[in-house]
Order: structure tokens, then sequence, then C-alpha cells
């Protein structure tokens, strides 16, 4: 255990239990204070354009989106929210707006006169961020908090007095200079920066807020989201704000709806989160339903009283892979550092044998009745006994049928059995005979496998929820790329659009995904604007970034190298920076298997 041994996130890993807030009121929908989950989204027209936001508003409420966001980039597009609220109201939507902020305080003041919740970013609002490394003294420190309260004073005051609310909403991706110093690149430094900005808003009694603490990968979006509720927990219990939940640039697709089901949908098993929107890079229209499907089975969930006493085998803070044995199953090593396993049944496996040797990257690689493993629930002594004063290294899985909740019920198992022995995680503990809906299926297998994969449990994995092979051996496949266990294909960071975005994302990441999504293992980013793009792409290899209207900047790392590149060969020049910096590789030809 590490330093973060006494924090808590919540009161019970293996019980279900809401965290308590207060209400926050955004215009007339609560957040938090035992409301309901509530379900955003941003619109992605230019703020300017009045009939066409009001238009995309109109369309987000009627799809149920109970919070609509715009982004106001300046104090003139900020003016134009007065429009375009008032002929919302026009229309007769209730629906709350929210301002998003980046950068210009004067945008943030303008913009409160007329929404009714306001999202700043304590990382650039009002703050620097140009990747100087040098060291602060407790003084510069203090002078330049001194500086931030000076600009964020005035908008905190303006929004208690006009009944505003606002959104304190840290981006990994967009750390000032001055946290990134004294704290690093960390979901510390995530929680410092929103807490500096929360302290400001205490002191001047305005408490109408909430947080966010977003990131693109997962794994460091949980470990900040815990920290944050666990320093919350550790401030005060009047320090019970709600919390507002999304994993940044998760992309399109099947993708992008695992990340966000691994993220959000991860903290709301654990009682973490009051409001959510889930970022994908297609029409906003699309993030609504996903949403409201994330947030389904805890809308109603009563929390559950019984206290385990067990002691958790991991930091749920700081990631690290469970320290298991290694073993050769079916000619495959699993376990211990080794890469994590895909399972499948004999009856799938049958049922694409005679194509697995075109099946590229979705393979099957060991057969569930041919393993050996044993099945147990976790709460049998007598197993546990048998299998942690046994001699050999044995894979474990918690038994079908088991009336616990997937993830409870493989942490208990974590938490109960001797170290050494690798565990073999499934979706569900009721295989499915028939396919339901595949979305549901992906977002429940999404929440349940990656939760665990991001706790640092499992060593090998199996999707029993869907009957379909193909289809049960891509999910498998692609929940392992979204938690970041094992990278089998290009991975996409690609932000949703909104009225910054420079040029059309959707389809010049479908045109980016076709001419680079056979490189193995490369990370690209793409990024509409320039508001997370450089800190986002920290963990990217090379980004293709909105310069300004047409023009495209690239970057490798987080290093601007070529800018003002026109729309129409950016691609290409994309293409010639990979191959220049070693990793490109032609396209493999040959027939392969749709799966």
């Amino acid at each position: 255990m590490s330093d973060h041994a006494l924090l808590r996130y919540c009161p019970d890993l293996l019980a279900y239990n809401r965290r308590l807030t207060r209400p926050v009121m955004v215009g007339h929908v609560g957040i938090g204070g035992g409301n309901p989950i509530r379900v955003q989204s941003m619109i992605t027209s230019d703020t300017r354009d009045t009939p066409a936001c009001v238009a995309e508003v109109l369309q987000l409420a009627e799809a149920g989106c109970e919070i609509v966001r715009i982004t106001a980039q300046t104090k003139v597009y900020a003016a134009n929210l007065e429009n375009i609220a008032r002929e919302v109201r026009a229309a007769g939507c209730q629906v709350p707006l929210v301002a998003d902020i980046h950068f210009k305080p004067d945008a943030a003041l303008e913009a409160a006169k007329w929404v009714e919740k306001v999202r700043v970013n304590p990382g650039n609002y009002a703050d620097k961020k140009k990747f100087e490394v040098r060291e602060y003294t407790d003084a510069e420190y203090f002078e330049e908090l001194e500086r931030i309260r000076e600009e964020f004073a005035p908008l905190v005051d303006l929004c208690k007095s006009l009944g505003r609310a606002m959104r304190i909403g840290t981006n990994h991706g967009s750390l000032s200079d001055r946290i990134m110093n004294r704290y690093g690149d960390s979901p510390l430094g995530m929680v410092e920066s929103a807490l500096e900005f929360a302290r400001i808003a205490r002191e001047m009694d305005y408490h109408n807020f909430v947080f966010s603490m977003k990131a693109s990968n997962p794994k460091v979006m949980i470990e900040a989201y815990r920290l944050l509720v666990a320093r919350l927990g550790q401030e005060g219990s009047d320090w019970n704000y709600p919390i507002h939940l999304g994993v940044t640039e998760a992309g399109d697709g099947e993708d992008g709806r695992i990340k966000s089901a691994i993220g959000i949908g991860s903290l709301l098993a654990d009682g973490i989160g009051d409001t959510i929107r889930v970022s994908l890079t297609e029409d906003p229209v699309f993030e609504v339903p996903v949403a409201q499907a994330l947030a389904a089975p805890f809308q109603q969930k009563p929390s559950v009283v019984e206290q385990h006493d067990l002691v958790p085998s991991y930091d749920p803070f700081s990631y690290e892979r469970r320290k298991s044995g290694v073993m050769e199953v079916m000619g495959h090593e699993l376990g211990g550092d080794k890469t994590v396993r895909v399972f499948t049944t004999q009856e799938k496996w049958n049922a694409v044998a005679h194509k697995i040797a075109k099946m590229g990257d979705f393979k099957p690689e060991i057969i569930l009745e041919k393993s050996g493993v044993v099945a147990i629930d976790p709460r049998d002594e007598a197993a546990l006994s048998a299998l942690n004063h046994g001699t050999a290294t044995q894979l474990v899985t918690v038994a079908d049928g088991v009336d616990l909740d997937v993830i409870a019920a493989f942490r208990m198992l974590a938490f109960r059995l001797d170290a050494r022995h690798p565990i073999l995680l499934k979706d569900t503990l009721t295989p499915a005979t028939e396919s339901g809906d595949f979305v549901e299926t992906l977002l429940v297998a999404a929440r349940h496998i990656g939760s665990l994969l991001c706790d640092g449990i499992g060593d090998a994995v199996i999707i029993q929820c869907e009957p379909a092979p193909g289809q049960s051996l891509r999910l498998s496949y692609n929940i392992l790329q979204a938690a970041g266990t094992r990278i089998f294909k290009t991975d996409y960071v690609a932000c949703p659009s909104c009225g910054r975005t420079l040029f059309n994302l959707q389809s010049t990441t479908q045109k980016i995904r076709a001419s680079t999504g056979h490189l193995k293992g490369v990370r690209i980013a793409v990024m509409g604007c320039i508001v997370n793009g450089p800190g986002e792409m920290a963990d990217a290899d090379f980004g293709y970034v909105g310069g300004a209207p047409g023009k495209i900047n690239l970057y490798v790392g987080k290093q601007a190298v070529k800018f003002n590149i026109p729309e129409a060969e950016a691609v290409e020049r994309l293409i010639d920076l990979i191959r220049e910096h070693g990793k490109w590789i032609d396209a493999p030809t040959g027939e392969t298997v749709e799966v």
C-alpha cells in the first residue's frame, strides 16, 4: 500500500452505496442530493449562429438530455448566449444551459448573465500553461494563487448574486504549469488544482458547484475521481459537493462507448457520480442514449448497509497489476506480467475453428473447458482454504450462478485468494443463450471487466453475455484495449465536436482511422482545437490538432512540429511524420475475415 492507505473513496468496496451529496441547482434541475443521475451533452454549432444552436439544444432536449452545454471561447461568443437562451425559452424548452469556458475570465462573466451554469477549467482559467519547467518557491506559488483569486472572485460573486451554478472541471490534458511543477501530470495534481478554486468559492460562501476530473485514459480518470472523493471526505462532511463524470476524447463507435463505460460505469458502480456526459466523436444526439443506459442500473439502486471488513489487496488510487504467479494454459503463458488472455467456450471455438487463421487480431486463445480453471463462490471458506494451502498455482474464477454483483464478487475473490493464483474475469455470472441489445451488452461487459482491470485484477477474460462467437471475441479485445491492458491495434484519442472545432472531426477521424488503423500500439490524438490538445496528447505518440480554420498543426507527443498545414493534405503529412519517426508499416494485404 502507498501513502493512500488511510484514504477511502467509498464505504465498502464490496457493496453498493451511493455517495450522499448536497443538492446543487442548475436552473430548475437538481444535481446530487437524492436526485436521479442527470444526463448532459454539448452542442457542436458555432455559438455565434443562433438558429443552429437553438435547433441543436431543442433536439438534445427532445432526446432526453437534461442539461445542455455550449462553448463560449470569448466574450463575443458568450454575449450571444443571451439570444440562444431567449430563443430556447421562447420555444417552450426549459432545459438548463451551461457555458463552457476556457482561458477567458471576461467570457465567463458575460456568460453567467445568460445561462444557468458556468464550467471553468482551473488549469487554464486565469492560469498559465506554457509547458515551462521551473521550480516555484512557496512564495511564488502563493503569489500565483493570489492572482487567480483576483481573476476568479468576480465570477464567484456574480454566480452567487444571480443564483448560477458552476462546475470546477479539471482536465488531465490542461493542468497549469504551476500544478505540473509541484504535483506532476498526475491524479493528485488534478485534484489539488480543483481544490484551490473550491477553497476560494467556499471562502466567499458560495457552494452551488460540482466537481469533475476528466481524462482520456480511463485508469487516470478513475484514480483522479476516487482521489477527489477521498480528499473531499478528508476536508470535512460539508465538502459533500456533487460529481460530474466524463471520459474526455473517448472517440467514436464501439471504442468510444467501451471507454466511456469503463470510466463512467465503474465509478457509478462504486456510488460516485451525480451527472454524466458521454463524449463521442459523433452527433451529440447519439451521446444521450449511451449516457442514459450507463446511468439506468443505478437510478433506483438502493444502498447496501452490510459492512465488509475485508482489506483491499490493491491500492485503489494508483494502478498496479495484481502479482499472480505465471502458468501455461493451452500453450499460452498467463499471470504475473504476461499478456491478459482471451478465453472462449468449446462451443464458440468450434463455431470459428475453420477461420481462426484469418481472424487476425480477434483470435480466441484458450478454451474454458480445457483450461483447468477452478470456479468457486468467493464466500466458500473450504474452497478458498484448499486453494490457499495447496502447493499448485491454479487459475481461479467466480462460479456461474453466484448471487453477487460481478465487480464485488471478483474483488472479494482477489482480496481472499492467495496472490499467486491468477484470476479469469467474467462479464456476467449468468451466461446468455440468446443475443440481446448489443450496445447494452457492451456497456455492461465493459463496466464489469474494465473496472476490475483498472483495479489491477485479472489475468484472462471471457465474455459470456454475447452468444455470437465473433462478437464476443471482438468485445473481449476491445475492452482490453480501452482499459489500456492489451494494445493490439491503433489507439485513437478523439475529442467530441463542439463550437470551438476548426474542422469536421467525425469525417477526419474516420479518414485518419482508414489510413492508420493497422499500426498496432501507435496512439494518435485527433483534436478539434487547442484547449485540451497538447495536454491530452501527453499519452499519444502523434497528434492532429485544429490550429486555425482549415489549418492543422501536427504534434509528436505534446510538441507541435508542423504548423498551419492545409486540411486537404494534413492526413498525408501525418503519415509522413509517423514514417519519419520509424513507426510506419505498410498495411497488410490479403484476405481477412469480418468479425
